[in-house]
């Protein structure tokens, strides 16, 4: 058998992002307990990183009013409603504490007057809220949690793909993978083991995100028995670069309408005005989406088939110290002086709401010792996200699933065992390929993966469209299981390739099995042929179940509020709104 190398952990952390450091942080807070960390890429590099415009939360430095019933309020009407209310109660009432908690670790916040942290208005926000460190936020909080957690004892694995989890029974047990460098094999055991592996962006040609969102976590789960829940719902950004194509579907934060930027069509019309009036640019992103969609459908579109936004008619001098990243990006990879001209901007694959079903409290899965966190978990953002929630998610989840992971390992009288069969069948299916040098080329799938989804299950959606695309992924799926590679085990991305299209495989049909299932438009799902809200609809929730017969999808209820709850979202405009002159956003928008 082939040498491999062995480590036993309490506490195993997958993804070393934002959720999994703060998961790690915690789970070695109180001693005791030995906790490990593994990435797919290296320490301080995890998608994190493109997280720009602030983590959300109701501090109240600016407008005091806000409150967490606002940030309740608020999430569950962007979610509309499909959202696991207990979820998003915990995460309004915590978000504040937990951002105060990273400043006092030493992040760096902007700072109003006073000296406090300064917070800017984001889409679907009642009041400002977005604690930011200029553009760059996500990376602030990346640093800061990375020092915490490397000060700790915390195991850091670097630059390792895992392909499997183990199990003991109908518990897990462990992980194992290999190094991408030189491919040898890597066997962790643990007790309880948290995801945080983020999303699966890469599925769609036109994204935000970053090579390492795959979704392996959420496939592996998905393979040992963890439910999968609202897999059509997925975020397009209204705001990704068009030109040049370099960098289409590059990120520019919603930090730019927050600071004041316009949207445009070809005709120098603010359109937003139009789809809707109250909060224009600062409407919620799946409407932002669909209306510059709307928009290029209607031949009003930019030249390369998007939207002009504008923040020139700020000072230069504001533009650079409030958006810094967005200034030397766009200036940079796209020739373009935004503190001179409006850009092109269109939707782009941005966010999953879907993933692994958590409970509200534990971050626990349906799998006993799978604890889920972050983006590749379900239950905080229903249909839409509101922009600066995901940051805030990790904080307050991460902390979370890692106590809960803690808890779950030492409550354990013995560690769970595992069979020598399950490692042994696992080396075999991670060197199968190397048996077919003329096999499929996996680039070659991924790519016709990546068109099949932009062209039938992306911002709009149609029951036709829909079993064409699944028709087609289905068809990949076959042509997967022959997918080849020459070459060595030593830097060979080829490989890696292989369990990357395979996870993106397995979700895409997810993704589009859900989205045949919603028979109405709801969110970031939108369907031409079901193109209203449907009250019914909205009592459900699809999960999505592994059998060796193929997906199985029920209809779950979405659990039902109490009424203290209830009167919140029953209110006509958020709490504290009541107090404040003018529209729903703060501050108004300005002509």
């Amino acid at each position: 058998m082939e040498t491999m190398e062995t480590h036993a952990f309490d506490v195993l952390v997958l993804g070393s992002g934002g959720a999994g450091l703060r998961a790690a942080v915690e789970a070695a807070s109180e001693g005791g307990v030995s906790v490990a960390i593994v990435g797919k890429s290296l320490l301080g590099k995890a998608h994190t990183v493109m997280a720009e415009g602030g983590a959300a939360a109701s501090i109240g430095n600016v407008d005091a009013p806000d409150s967490w019933q606002t940030h309740f309020y608020d999430t569950m009407k962007s979610g509309h409603y499909i959202n696991n209310y207990r979820t998003v109660e915990v995460f309004a009432k915590e978000a504040p504490a937990r951002v105060l908690e990273l400043e006092q670790w030493g992040a760096v916040f902007d700072r109003t007057p006073e000296g406090r942290i300064m917070q800017r208005a984001f889409g679907g926000h009642s009041f400002r809220r977005l604690a930011h460190i200029g553009d760059r936020t996500g990376m602030e909080l990346l640093r800061t949690l990375q020092y915490k957690a490397i000060s700790m004892d915390i195991k850091v694995f670097q630059e390792v793909t895992i392909t499997r989890l183990l199990m003991d029974g109908s518990r897990v047990a462990g992980a194992m993978g290999y190094y991408r460098a030189d491919g040898h094999f890597i066997l962790l055991k643990a007790k309880a083991i948290v995801l945080a592996t983020g999303g699966w962006g890469k599925v769609y040609k036109v994204t935000s995100n970053s090579w390492e969102s795959t979704g392996d976590g959420a496939a592996m789960a998905y393979r040992i028995g963890a439910d999968l829940k609202d897999m059509e719902m997925v975020q397009f950004h209204p705001t990704g670069m068009v030109w040049p194509p370099g960098v289409a579907g590059l990120l520019v934060t919603e930090g730019v309408r927050g600071e004041g930027g316009l949207l445009y069509n070809s005709e120098k019309e603010r359109f937003m005005k139009r789809y809707d009036p109250e909060r224009q640019e600062l409407s919620t992103r799946d409407v932002v989406a669909r209306s510059i969609f709307k928009e290029v459908q209607a031949g009003r579109g930019t030249p390369h088939g998007g939207a002009w936004l504008d923040i020139s008619h700020k000072k230069a001098d504001f533009i650079k110290q409030k958006l810094p990243g967005m200034y030397e990006q766009i200036l940079t990879l796209g020739d373009i002086d935004i503190t001179k001209q409006p850009f092109e901007v269109a939707p782009t694959c941005h966010y999953q709401m879907g993933g692994v079903q958590a409970h509200a409290e534990t971050c626990a899965t349906t799998v006993p010792g799978l604890f889920a966190a972050g983006e590749v978990a379900c239950g905080l953002h229903g249909a839409n996200r509101l922009g600066g929630n995901s940051l805030a998610d990790i904080l307050v989840f991460g902390r979370r699933a890692g106590i809960a992971a803690r808890d779950y390992a030492t409550s354990l009288k013995k560690a769970p065992e595992i069979d020598d069969t399950q490692v042994e069948a696992e080396v075999a299916r991670i060197l199968e390929p190397f048996n077919r040098p003329d096999g499929e080329n996996p680039y070659a799938i991924h790519q016709e993966l990546q068109e099949a989804m932009s062209t039938h299950a992306a911002i709009v959606r149609s029951e036709d469209d829909l079993k064409v695309g699944l028709n087609k992924i289905l068809s990949l799926k076959e042509r997967a299981k022959r997918m080849g590679i020459k070459g060595g085990r030593v830097y060979n991305p080829g490989w890696h390739a292989v369990f990357d299209v395979e996870n993106m495989l397995l979700l895409s049909e997810l993704i589009v099995r859900g989205a045949l299932e919603r028979k109405e438009s709801r969110g970031g799902h939108w369907r031409s042929d079901y193109p209203d809200e449907l009250p019914e609809m909205g009592k459900w929730n699809f999960v999505h179940q592994y059998s060796e017969d193929g997906d199985r999808i029920t209809r779950v209820p979405v659990p039902e509020m109490p009424p203290e709850l209830a009167e919140i979202c029953a209110r006509p405009v958020a709490p504290g709104r009541e107090k404040v002159a003018g529209s729903s956003q703060v501050p108004p928008r300005k002509e």
